[in-house]
């Protein structure tokens, strides 16, 4: 396509790219104009100097976890209308000021849910039973070195509170029922519609069980939602999955409470500050770690890419467009 027929395209403002963004832009490329922010260092107004695009002109954000869309952002696209995030959350994306603006936010709701479910039982599994730091072990095993490796413990008949029985947290109890675990739980409100075992106080919940799975949004209520109190409650015995989001967990007490024995081990999907992870538990067999790749399928990856431009296209199919280049 000529750069004439793409500069009358509406632009498309990328903060922060999906997995599969290149097929995303080829089967999108005579829909939308692209502009990568995610790859330049400039200050947005001035990155869009760079491409003879005025800010006013920008009606769509397409962005992923990694990138915030703050309300500095928001302030400075005035036309903006709707904000996509390849995401089931949205806590990257400053949600008060879409709200005040109308600004339309769309995340991939129920898209990632059974593989976010199905990672969590995995990172739970290996923690459990010591795959990975087995798997480190065979590596080295030989003649000379006697069968020493980790030992794991079963997961039948565990008890296992799941923090936030939303969607994602359902599927995991769903999943771990299947292996004999007690299920209990703890969310905003009680749910009347299953039989699992309602603590309205994390640490009551930590107390009556072997495993804790984080599945809930971070807000400002549920940040730190397990601190120490929390870990040392669970005690010794027990093991943290988190699928959420890293700030759910003090980090920093969690790696001093792995590192010292009060807890077992902990699966983690996702850190504090991504995309740094506390280097002190690289060296910890009782830790499997995962870089938020809880969605990573080759078939979520696809159904994303086919809700993102659905999504857009409803959006752009609604609204009359004038382009203003910068003169």
């Amino acid at each position: 396509m000529s750069e004439t027929m793409t500069s009358e395209l509406p632009p498309l403002l990328v903060m922060g790219p999906p997995a599969l963004y290149s097929l995303f832009q080829s089967q999108n490329s005579n829909k939308y104009r692209f502009l990568d922010a995610f790859s330049s260092n400039l200050p947005l107004l001035q990155f869009l100097q760079t491409q003879q695009i005025h800010p006013s002109s920008v009606c769509a954000i397409l962005c992923n976890p990694l990138q915030p869309v703050t309300a500095d952002v928001i302030r400075s696209l005035p036309s903006l209308g709707i904000v996509v995030t390849v995401s089931v959350g949205s806590d990257h994306i400053d949600i008060p000021e879409c709200l005040r603006r109308c600004i339309q936010v769309v995340t991939l709701g129920t898209q990632f849910t059974a593989d976010v479910a199905d990672i969590a039982v995995a990172l739970l599994i290996d923690v459990q039973f010591k795959i990975s730091a087995g798997d480190r072990f065979a590596r080295n095993w030989g003649p000379c070195k006697p069968l020493a490796s980790p030992s794991g413990s079963k997961l039948g008949g565990k008890r296992v509170g799941i923090i936030g029985l939303g969607r994602i947290g359902g599927e995991v109890a769903k999943r771990l029922e299947a292996f004999d675990c007690i299920i209990m739980y703890h969310s905003r409100n009680k749910n009347p519609s299953v039989s699992y075992t309602f603590y309205s106080n994390v640490v009551d919940l930590a107390s009556n069980s072997d495993v804790l799975i984080l599945c809930c949004p971070l807000t400002e209520q549920t940040k730190y939602i397990v601190n120490k109190e929390v870990m040392l409650a669970l005690g010794k015995d027990g093991i943290i999955v988190n699928v959420g989001r890293g700030a759910l967990i003090d980090e920093k007490e969690l790696v001093q409470c792995l590192m010292e024995g009060e807890i077992r081990g902990a699966g983690l999907d996702v850190f504090e500050n991504e995309p740094n992870v506390p280097e002190e538990l690289f060296a910890l067999d009782n830790v499997v770690l995962s870089p938020h790749a809880a969605a990573y399928t080759l078939d979520c990856f696809m159904d994303a890419c086919e809700h993102v431009a659905k999504s857009l296209d409803a959006f752009f199919s609604s609204k009359s467009l004038i382009i203003s280049p910068i003169t």
